[in-house]
């Protein structure tokens, strides 16, 4: 199974600003990488244990992918399933409180469906690198949409 995980310094961001954002379902498409549109959004989500939300990517992405609540606690974070045509896993988002912002770090653990003994090479090149690019991108938008003033 690979990891890949990215943290986000947020100063003068308070936890509970970036936490809003994170789990506005609506605001998805301006910061997660490779959304299109958001098919299905579950009415106990973020919150309540098996909610889904299923989003389909761009043209040439993911193709529709899959996101089910496994656990949430409220300024911590939030641990969903993920699926998808290629891969399923879990991804963990965690909001840490500092004493002049919050940390944002952001980890997908992930298996290839299609396995067949991929080559720790070729995973590290060819799926794990895309993998923390994308997660990357993700919370660099995400830290523009949380700095943006709240009129535009």
């Amino acid at each position: 199974m690979g990891k890949v995980k990215v943290e986000l310094e947020l100063p003068g961001v308070h936890a509970s600003a970036a936490e809003e954002l994170w789990y506005d379902t609506v605001r998805w498409p301006t910061f997660v990488d490779g959304l299109g549109h958001m098919f299905k959004v579950d009415e106990g989500w973020p919150r309540e244990p098996g909610a889904v939300v299923i989003w389909d990517s761009k043209p040439g992405g993911r193709g529709r992918v899959l996101e089910r609540v496994v656990s949430f606690e409220a300024r911590v974070g939030q641990t969903v399933e993920v699926e998808d045509e290629k891969i399923h896993g879990r991804q963990t988002i965690g909001f840490a409180p500092g004493a002049d912002g919050t940390t944002v770090t952001l980890e997908l653990a992930y298996a290839i469906k299609q396995d067949r003994g991929v080559p720790a090479v070729v995973d590290f090149l060819f799926v794990r690198r895309p993998m923390r690019d994308s997660l990357k991108r993700t919370l660099q938008r995400f830290e523009r949409e949380v700095r943006a003033p709240a009129d535009l």
